[in-house]
This record gives C-alpha cells, sequence and structure tokens, in this order.
C-alpha cells in the first residue's frame, strides 16, 4: 500500500500583539496583481476562471508586439513557482503601480543580487539577470518599461473590475472581523487556511514556519491569485500575504466608472431619491442591512427597491454566508456614470413606482 503524501504547510504562528495588528489591505496591489497574472499565463490552473482574460490580455499584448518582451523578460523574473523575488512586489504596489515600479526599481543591488541569486537556482542564469544583479542601468530600466507597459496592456484596463471584486471579497472579511473578531477573520478563510489558534496553516509548495514575533500579519485580496495564498519569502520583512479572493465573488464584464457622490438629477427623477441612492451604494458592494445603513432606511425598505432594480437589470445581488450582497450590473453602473442616457420617464414608470403594472417597450 502506498501512504499518500501528506501536503507540505505554512504556518503562521501569532501572539496576542500579532492578533491585534493583524489587517486587511483596503485595495488591490498593483505589484501583487502584475505579477499574480503573470503566473496566470504559465499555467492550465485556473484557465476556466479566467478565459476572458486571459483571452483579452494575449490579444493586447500581441497588438503592442510585448508577447516577446512577457516571454523572455517578466515571466522568468516571476516564474510560477516555489520562489520569486519579494523585490517585485513591495508595499508600495498598494499606493499604484507607478510607485510599485519605483520601488523595484529603488531596491538596493545588495538585496537584488542576493534574491536572484535565489531565483537562478531553480530558472539558471541568463544575461539579463546577471546584468540586473550588477546593477545595471539600462537593464534595469527595461526591466521598469517592461513592467509598465505589460501592467497597461494586461491588467490597467481591467483595474475597476479588480478593484470590484477584490472590495467585495473585503466586504465579506471586514464583517467577519466586525462579528467575531480576529478570529472569525481568520476562520472566514477556510478552507483555503485552517486557523488553528495561534497557527494558521496555508497550503504551501514546501513545509515552513514564519513567527510574526509581534509585526502582525498583511492580508491582501487578489484578484489574479489563484486557489494558494503566497506569502512574501524572506522572514525578515513584514509578514505579507496574498489570498484569492472567493471564486463567486471574481467577476469578469465590463465596469464603467462611476462617480462617487453625485447623483444626476435626472437619475433621481426617474427612479426616485431613495432608490437612486440605493443603486449609488450598490457600487461598493454591500449588504442589505449596509445599504440601510447608509441611505437611512429599513432593510425591508432596501429589498423591495434592491428587487426593483434587479428586475430592471441594473443590480445584481446574490447570498454569502448570512448576508445579501448588492452590485451594480454594466449597465447599471454604465447609468450611474451617465454613459446611458435615461429613457423617458413614462418608459420606467414600473421602476420609479415599484408597482407591478404593465411596462412600456425597453428603451433597449
Amino acid at each position: 500500500m502506498v501512504t499518500p503524501r501528506r501536503a507540505a504547510m505554512l504556518r503562521i504562528h501569532f501572539g496576542t500583539e500579532d492578533l491585534a495588528r493583524t489587517r486587511i489591505a483596503d485595495t488591490a496591489d498593483a505589484m501583487w496583481e502584475i505579477v499574480s497574472s503573470l503566473h496566470r499565463l504559465q499555467t492550465r490552473s485556473g484557465r476556466v476562471a479566467f478565459t476572458g482574460w486571459l483571452n483579452q490580455a494575449r490579444d493586447d499584448l500581441r497588438q503592442r508586439e510585448l508577447l516577446r518582451t512577457v516571454q523572455h523578460l517578466l515571466l522568468p523574473l516571476a516564474p510560477r513557482a516555489a520562489y520569486f523575488p519579494d523585490f517585485l512586489t513591495p508595499p508600495q504596489g498598494l499606493l499604484g503601480v507607478e510607485p510599485g515600479v519605483e520601488a523595484v526599481l529603488a531596491t538596493p543591488r545588495r538585496r537584488v543580487r542576493r534574491e536572484l541569486a535565489r531565483l537562478q537556482t531553480q530558472q539558471g542564469r541568463s544575461v539579463w539577470a546577471r546584468g540586473l544583479a550588477d546593477g545595471d542601468g539600462e537593464i534595469r530600466t527595461t526591466v521598469g518599461r517592461a513592467l509598465h507597459a505589460y501592467h497597461r496592456a494586461a491588467v490597467a484596463p481591467h483595474w475597476p473590475l479588480i478593484e470590484a471584486s477584490v472590495a467585495t471579497d473585503r466586504a465579506v472579511r471586514i464583517r467577519a472581523l466586525q462579528a467575531g473578531g480576529v478570529h472569525a477573520l481568520l476562520e472566514s478563510f477556510a478552507p483555503m487556511m485552517r486557523w488553528r489558534s495561534p497557527v494558521l496553516e496555508v497550503q504551501h509548495p514546501a513545509d515552513r514556519s514564519i513567527h510574526l514575533d509581534g509585526r502582525g500579519l498583511l492580508l491582501i485580496p487578489s484578484y489574479f491569485c489563484w486557489r494558494i495564498p503566497v506569502a512574501l519569502a524572506d522572514p525578515l520583512l513584514a509578514p505579507t500575504m496574498i489570498y484569492p479572493i472567493a471564486p463567486e465573488l471574481r467577476r469578469w464584464d465590463t465596469i464603467e466608472p462611476c462617480p462617487d457622490h453625485v447623483i444626476e438629477p435626472t437619475l433621481i427623477r426617474l427612479l426616485g431619491t431613495t432608490r437612486a441612492r440605493v443603486l449609488q451604494e450598490a457600487r461598493y458592494t454591500r449588504s442589505t442591512t449596509e445599504i440601510g445603513r447608509a441611505v437611512h432606511v429599513s432593510a425591508a425598505s432596501v429589498s423591495q427597491h434592491a428587487a426593483v432594480l434587479r428586475a430592471a437589470g441594473l443590480i445584481e445581488s446574490r447570498r454569502h454566508g448570512g448576508a445579501v450582497l448588492h452590485s451594480l450590473t454594466t449597465l447599471g453602473r454604465a447609468l450611474l456614470a451617465g454613459r446611458v442616457l435615461p429613457p423617458p420617464e413614462n418608459a420606467w414608470q414600473t421602476v420609479s413606482q415599484g408597482t407591478s403594472r404593465s411596462r412600456s417597450p425597453s428603451p433597449w
């Protein structure tokens, strides 16, 4: 009889101070999304979930003549393997791609040399890696330009979608944190992580332990990370781990930007003040209770308005745990952004009044 091989584990050891300092990042990290999306190009794992992005990214990279750069520079630098350099994912990535790439290029030469030497034990040596390790300014500039060009082609066009999906997952985690503290937050990551206080167990390429030693843990929700969380390799760096957002929360459609505060007067006349505000709050992907709190109406009232908006194709609602989450559809986001002209008000009597009278023909 063959004994099944035990899965390798990353074990993160928490102390009391670490629990108090554990937090969820406010937004997606541009550099982690660049690296994780490069990983998606190197594997069949997750291909079905990312089919839309893969097709579009490859077309865009081909049209911009970036396929060779990606294949010969970026993929070897960020392989989907047990190790890739930590300097590719600096904390400044949470501030955006510009600060992130600047931080990559400003990495001290000694650290670059050390991390590339570790990478080369599994990837082999290359001319560009040797030049990068030696501080060759031209090669560093080439790497920076390649990261920017790849981001513009494969990540930036989908950033509103990435942010919306990540915000949805973060909202779920924050609700767990508010309801039951850090223990409930860490338990919410099951089954991809297992919380056995005071140790968080995560599937990993090799057995490894991290002792937080009072530093806490930064958890970053990621759109392109798939199934297995990824932690920084260097135990001396600020403890950071990205994790894949819940699969049912990962969206693939076209998201139009929408305003943060101002609701067009025509939209208020069309929907009514309360319903227009419910639509606006759904841009954050919020629960019924959260929308009610923001709009100052009861949860029952939000549910009624949501039902009408859902029937009109402006929002979608899905149950997650004990909550119902509401988010904008492509049409709802476009309408809120003013990219779709409202039809004559009599064509939307059902939407504005919420009655069951017969509807006018759809203007679309």
